[in-house]
């Protein structure tokens, strides 16, 4: 069942993505040959009166595509030239490359408002649940209830925030400051090095609350602060990861998103749909870098132009992004191969 829960989060997130792209696309009069459902070989097609689109249903659910006139250096002299991508207005194209990552925004808002309407809305400020004996926040009488406000000299904004920060920190000791009756403390906190499911982890001895809330408004409230928390999340972990806070060793790639949807299923459709919605948070952010062969590559390329007056080159534009696609493989392969390892571990 595993297998399957990892096709449908994946593919649904892919789609939703690719989708976006369609749509935009038909809505500024491209010519799009194919939208797909799934990928590898074609099991059967149809087309829809007057839409030149082939709509296909393809062997692996994994994700799908959209085919567009224009995508590549060869103009399709079957295809009228208004309806190739490259003579489309700056604005039309902008929108259809950024479509993508929005249609992924909207899905995530639409994933985190749902789980906020069955388990109700945390208020995302954190706060100490309890703490346990044997680790030093214990030791330190770190209070109950009390907010959490600051990791050293770290203003914590958020729940995800404070998650964020404690993994950085990677082990070493913290200067935790609580606010409780209108008084803030700080305490001196050094980890415990413990192993858990063969994985090293280091644990301060708090566990961490915050205020659940119900009703409409309140699951409409959460879907937005969520979604734009994960998103300050993700900025600042691709920030940790230059800066080296964080390695690589930390991403997951297709085998550890395995496993998290595997443990995610356990617990419950609610934490899948949760998932769902935070990998289309992730695919949004990765895809809006401004790196060749991601979305946000080929929003640089159109500010280029727009800055020049004229476009970049087709032919050396599509060197960069055969170029970034063949690192980005590279990238992944790496990945995969530090999730192998894990699993050994």
């Amino acid at each position: 069942m595993t297998l399957i829960y990892f096709i449908l989060v994946l593919g649904i997130t892919i789609l939703i993505h690719e989708f976006g792209h369609y749509l935009f696309a038909k809505k500024a009069g491209i010519y799009c040959y194919e939208f797909s459902i799934g990928m590898g070989p074609k099991l059967f097609s149809w087309h829809r009166k007057n839409d030149e689109t082939e709509y296909s249903i393809r062997l692996f659910p994994i994700g799908g595509f959209v085919s567009m006139a224009g995508e590549s250096v060869e103009e399709d002299k079957n295809v009228p030239k208004n309806k190739h991508m490259q003579y489309k207005k700056w604005y039309q194209r902008f929108m259809v490359m950024f479509a993508g990552v929005f249609f992924n925004y909207i899905l995530a808002f639409v994933c985190f408002t749902i789980v906020g309407l069955v388990t109700g809305s945390p208020t995302n400020v954190p706060y100490v649940k309890e703490v346990s004996e044997g680790y030093s926040a214990y030791t330190e009488n770190v209070p109950i209830d009390s907010k959490i406000v600051k990791i050293d000299d770290t203003k914590i904004r958020n729940l995800d925030h404070l998650s964020l920060v404690l993994v950085s920190k990677q082990g070493k000791d913290i200067e935790l400051t609580v606010l409780k009756d209108n008084k803030e403390e700080t305490f001196k906190l050094t980890p415990k090095k413990e192993e858990e499911n063969g994985e090293t982890v280091y644990r301060y001895g708090f566990s961490i609350a915050t205020e659940v809330k119900k009703g409409f408004f309140n699951a409409i409230k959460y879907g937005f602060t969520k979604l734009f928390s994960l998103m300050e999340q993700m900025i600042m972990i691709i920030g940790y990861l230059c800066t080296g806070k964080l390695s690589l060793s930390s991403l997951s790639g297709p085998i550890g998103i395995y496993k998290i949807v595997g443990a995610s299923a356990k617990s419950g459709l609610i934490n899948l749909i949760y998932l769902t919605g935070y990998l289309c948070v992730n695919v949004g952010i990765i895809n809006i870098i401004p790196l060749p062969a991601f979305d946000g590559g080929r929003i640089l390329f159109l500010i280029i132009e727009k800055i020049k007056g004229k476009p970049v080159s087709p032919k050396v534009e599509n060197t960069i992004h055969s170029i970034g696609m063949v690192l980005l493989m590279i990238l992944m392969v790496a990945i995969t191969i530090n999730d192998i390892i894990k699993l050994f571990q």
